[in-house]
């Protein structure tokens, strides 16, 4: 054994011991001996934790954990499915993108759909393709026929009409997801109010007169729940998406103010804030002049697939849940970084609009 291994295990004296010394070969046997005793009650430890664990005292309580869990888990799932089976679910923006994977999860879970949108042959499409999915669903879940409304959120007028319209369908609304949005792309000093104001319509009043038409009858039914679709860009804001960012950030103050005042009325408001999704919606934005976009983003490109954030916004709806975060984790991470550390979020948010002013003049 290395002596040098040993010294842990020498005697505390003044002096230091060397070969050269009486009695070393005798002191380096007893430490010999005293490592093999240490080591032998470290191997009796670990076995002597090993049968505890394994105890018969211990095993049942690590089952009975597990056990509890999984019963929890399935009684989540099966009062989500309660919940929303059978549900008057309204979407808007159903004919594309995260609406119309909204809509075919809240289908197949039995929801009673109200489908909205702008253009009524999309509308029709994405019924028909419902239907095809009915042979699909579970022997036990009850498929209900959409019933299709169309008028244009950015139109105040046809809101009012439209919401006649969606409460006929099947006399009352259980839930409504505000989806239908539009994006922007450009720079503010080139950009007019009047782009804004467009923005801003579709984003933001456009959804706020529609919960504000429909809350009544909640109120009156003391029952009933409002989903906003924001964006993580409803928290941060990134260069050269002003109009689309002040958007989000004044739905997620609304809906926040909703939640509040509509909890004695025991309607739940839940808003719900993904990152990007590979949709057509940097396609559709618009820009500074007020036309189309027409580019697929590179981070559009490389969002998250539109079915499983609605799986996930269908899970947050089933739970209840106030706020959601469907993010990666750089982005979650830049909502705490602006509170925590904001000078450092506005150098890296500034580094981010010289690099894109570069790409953009190069």
């Amino acid at each position: 054994m290395d002596p040098i291994n040993l010294l842990p295990y020498l005697p505390q004296a003044k002096w230091s011991p060397g070969p050269g010394d009486q009695g070393w070969h005798a002191m380096l046997c007893q430490v010999h001996k005293e490592s093999q005793k240490c080591t032998r009650r470290k191997s009796l430890l670990k076995v002597r934790v090993m049968d505890f664990l394994t105890s018969t005292a211990i095993l049942p309580l690590l089952f009975g954990c597990v056990g509890i869990f999984s019963v929890f888990k399935l009684l989540q799932r099966m009062r989500m499915k309660a919940y929303l089976r059978n549900a008057v679910v309204v979407i808007t923006g159903a004919t594309s993108g995260l609406g119309r994977e909204c809509a075919r999860v809240f289908y197949t879970v039995g929801a009673k759909l109200v489908l909205c949108g702008r253009n009524r042959e999309a509308l029709e499409e994405l019924t028909k393709e419902l239907a095809s999915l009915a042979t699909k669903v579970r022997p036990e879940v009850q498929t209900h026929k959409p019933y299709m409304v169309t008028f244009d959120l950015a139109d105040p007028g046809a809101i009012v009409a439209a919401t006649a319209e969606i409460l006929q369908c099947f006399g009352h609304v259980d839930v409504l997801i505000n989806n239908a949005g539009i994006s922007y792309r450009g720079a503010i000093v080139d950009t007019t109010t009047d782009v804004d104001k467009k923005v801003m319509e579709t984003n933001y009043f456009g959804p706020v007169a529609l919960t504000k038409a429909l809350l009544p009858s909640m109120i009156k039914r003391r029952q009933g729940h409002i989903v906003a679709i924001s964006s993580i860009q409803g928290k941060i804001s990134i260069p050269f998406r002003s109009a689309y960012a002040a958007s989000k950030h004044a739905t997620q103050a609304f809906f926040d103010c909703l939640r509040a005042e509509m909890e004695q009325y025991e309607i739940e408001v839940t808003v719900v804030s993904p990152g990007y999704i590979h949709t057509n919606l940097s396609l559709n934005a618009v820009i500074a002049d007020g036309s189309t976009y027409g580019v697929m983003d590179k981070t559009t490109a490389q969002g998250r697939s539109p079915a499983e954030v609605a799986r996930d916004v269908l899970a947050a709806v089933g739970k209840k849940k106030k706020d959601v975060i469907l993010a990666d984790l750089l982005p979650s991470l830049a909502i705490y970084l602006r509170t925590l550390a904001p000078g450092l979020f506005f150098r890296l948010m500034a580094s981010r609009a010289r690099k894109e002013r570069k790409s953009k003049n190069s």
